[in-house]
């Protein structure tokens, strides 16, 4: 089991960035792990996710271009650099984590582990 806690969320204004971080402890070598959002009244949404290397890192249309998913192994920590921020990037913004890996693996049911999730808001 891993034990995700996420930092790094506030308020910007639009155009602004923000770096979120995941902090994981545990068993979390060799995971997977995603950033997703959720808006009030929607459902939540897959942002991004990265593979153990690092080297695949697919991304929700919304989010390409301005969000970059990263990790650093040798701390157990995975980030989301945040730029151009929109007001329609308000949300909660949560880390999962799981062992299997798919660059299609995008649903809330396809990650075991999550965070309690970090708020960030931007004001327009």
């Amino acid at each position: 089991q891993v034990h995700l806690v996420e930092s790094g969320g506030g308020l910007v204004q639009a155009g602004g960035s923000l770096r979120l971080s995941c902090a994981a402890s545990g068993q979390f070598r060799g995971y997977a792990a995603a950033w997703f959002r959720q808006a009030p009244g929607k459902e939540r949404e897959f942002v991004a996710s990265i593979n153990w290397s690092g080297g695949s890192t697919p991304y929700a249309n919304s989010v390409k271009g301005r969000f970059t998913i990263s990790r650093d192994n040798a701390k157990n920590t995975v980030f989301l650099q945040m730029n151009t921020l929109k007001p329609e990037d308000t949300a909660v913004y949560y880390c999962a984590a799981d062992p299997m890996y798919g660059s299609s693996r995008q649903r809330v049911a396809d990650f075991g582990s999550w965070g309690q999730g970090t708020q960030v808001t931007v004001s327009s």
